[in-house]
């Protein structure tokens, strides 16, 4: 068993590295090793089906702890999911059927039964890809991600109803327990209140995924991750739940790639199941269309439909339980297991790919559409004025916040707060900061601050790197010419920032160690303590900036 689980860790790595060599992303390696393990015709690991599973089951209790369900009730989530996942299948239907009757071999010979079933099991996304994408690019709580993870959850909610209809029989009469989750999390926030930060917190958090969340729903007769899902939900208005989603974000993110190895150990594919795979691909484009002009009709902006409707551009890992439940009926054969896990492999391949390219493909696509009223888009979408602000600080977590309290009440400096998270923003306004909800990553958000005059210093303090990264495109792009900040947390990314012009680069780690310093001699000489940022305005020039 060691000499297999080396040789899987080999092909994983070496190809995850491949990838990320080509400038793919790494889950694309991921997928292609587990073909190559299958192909090589090495020993199966059952094990790889319950890290498979952790893993999903870890991404979904994230989603809920970040999850508000306000976004659930918003017509662009349930309306949206509602029409598409009609409009989908009967286009779907309508392809294969016509596949079918050209005698493409799979399809033909197919009832109508079959073939509707399998237009049902390609209308969903996946939400383990989606939630990857959009983490990776530190976009989760932006207005389209919040949206397309709405979509998702809607979907798994499809998905609940159509496997207790399917499946022969109703969950058990134990599900009424379930009531009792409410109760429960109200006693485990008092204990998590206790935990501190260590290792503790993260052990609670896969505590309550997999017992209260998983364990309970599966007992009952209920899709177990959607327990997860919902304990997350009961747990995120607790001021830790970001903190904790955080602590298991690695171990969550090394889970999955057991996820996309599996994939491609369902079976080895023949000539006619790649052909009818990649004719199953054709579908994606319309997908994507179909997702941007619902969403665009629900008055979002061209920018967050198409990058909503990208996003969602994939084929559901949920289409294997489809099929799987066809297999068991006798409607299908087992070969189209084999079929179904090839289409999604490839349509994970193929978004990668499109979602890889970057926010700026985005905005030239949207800037061909034809114009929107303003006026009539919903609030969040509808423009933002930074008014006499002179600095702009995009990301308001806490070293954002922190910049802004200096800035404003030591420079005595106009200063707007920009953030995605719409909570954030409202709690941030509601304590008397000038917070305005936008995306630094939005080309139109730097067009319109390029407009107010005042603003001379842009201070990117998103948390994640490629965000600030994206924001910097943008800006330059909008042709804006004041002084950009950054933070970074590694010396590469600090090296990247002085390498395309940014005027200052600050390690937030190395920061707080010189004001630990500083801190430290002022409690024996407080006056010799007095660091430069901290000297009176008239001596300063700015250069803290």
């Amino acid at each position: 068993m060691t000499t297999t689980v080396a040789i899987y860790l080999l092909i994983t790595f070496g190809l995850g590295g491949l990838a990320m060599a080509i400038r793919l992303p790494p889950l694309v390696g991921f997928l292609a090793a587990g073909f190559v393990i299958n192909a090589l015709h090495v020993e199966h690991l059952p094990q790889l089906e319950i890290v498979a599973d952790l893993g999903v089951t870890l991404l979904l209790f994230a989603i809920g702890l970040k999850l508000n369900i306000r976004i659930l009730f918003r017509r662009e989530v349930w309306l949206s999911t509602s029409v598409h996942m009609v409009l989908s299948v009967v286009a779907g239907f309508a392809f294969l059927w016509v596949t079918a009757l050209i005698g493409l071999p799979m399809l033909t010979g197919q009832d109508p039964e079959t073939i509707l079933l399998l237009a049902f099991a390609l209308s969903f996304s996946s939400t383990v890809f989606v939630v990857k994408v959009l983490e990776e690019r530190g976009e989760t709580n932006s207005l389209y991600g919040r949206v397309a993870i709405g979509i998702l959850v809607m979907q798994d909610i499809v998905a609940v109803v159509f496997l207790t209809a399917t499946g022969g029989h109703l969950p058990s009469w134990w599900a009424f327990s379930l009531v009792l989750l409410w109760p429960l999390t109200l006693v485990m926030r008092r204990i998590w209140s206790r935990l501190g930060h260590g290792e503790m917190q993260a052990l609670f958090g896969i505590t309550m995924a997999l017992v209260a969340g998983y364990a309970w729903f599966s007992v009952v007769g209920l899709k177990g991750d959607l327990g997860a899902l919902i304990v997350g939900v009961l747990l995120a208005s607790h001021p830790a739940s970001s903190e904790l989603a955080r602590s298991l974000f690695h171990l969550k993110e090394l889970l999955l790639v057991g996820f996309f190895v599996s994939i491609g150990l369902t079976g080895l594919p023949d000539l006619p199941t790649i052909e009818v795979a990649f004719l199953m691909l054709l579908l994606l484009p319309l997908k994507a269309a179909l997702w941007i002009g619902l969403l665009a009709l629900m008055k979002m902006r061209y920018r967050s439909a198409i990058l909503s409707g990208l996003s969602l551009m994939n084929y559901s890992e949920f289409g294997l339980i489809v099929v799987s439940v066809g297999v068991t009926a006798g409607m299908l054969d087992k070969s189209w297991l084999v079929e179904i896990s090839i289409a999604v492999a490839l349509s994970f391949v193929v978004s990668a790919l499109v979602n890889g390219r970057g926010h700026l493909m985005v905005e030239k696509i949207a800037a061909r559409l034809p114009a929107q009223d303003e006026q009539k888009l919903i609030l969040e979408e509808r423009p933002q004025d930074a008014g006499d602000a002179e600095v702009v600080v995009l990301g308001m977590g806490r070293v954002g916040l922190a910049a802004y309290q200096r800035l404003h009440d030591h420079y005595e400096m106009q200063v707007i707060g920009v953030d995605y998270d719409g909570s954030r923003v409202e709690i941030l306004q509601g304590e008397g900061y000038h917070v305005i909800e936008g995306d630094a990553t939005d080309l139109d958000f730097w067009n319109r601050l390029r407009h107010s005059d005042s603003v001379h210093t842009a201070l990117l303090a998103m948390h994640r790197h490629g965000a600030n990264v994206t924001a910097l495109e943008c800006l330059r792009e909008s042709g804006f010419g004041g002084q950009v900040a950054t933070v970074a947390r590694y010396d590469d990314e600090v090296q990247w920032a002085k390498e395309h012009g940014v005027g200052t680069a600050f390690n937030i780690y190395a920061g707080a160690g010189l004001e630990l310093a500083d801190q430290a001699v002022s409690l024996r000489d407080p006056e010799a303590a007095l660091p430069e940022a901290t000297k009176p305005k008239d001596s300063e020039s700015g250069s803290a900036l």
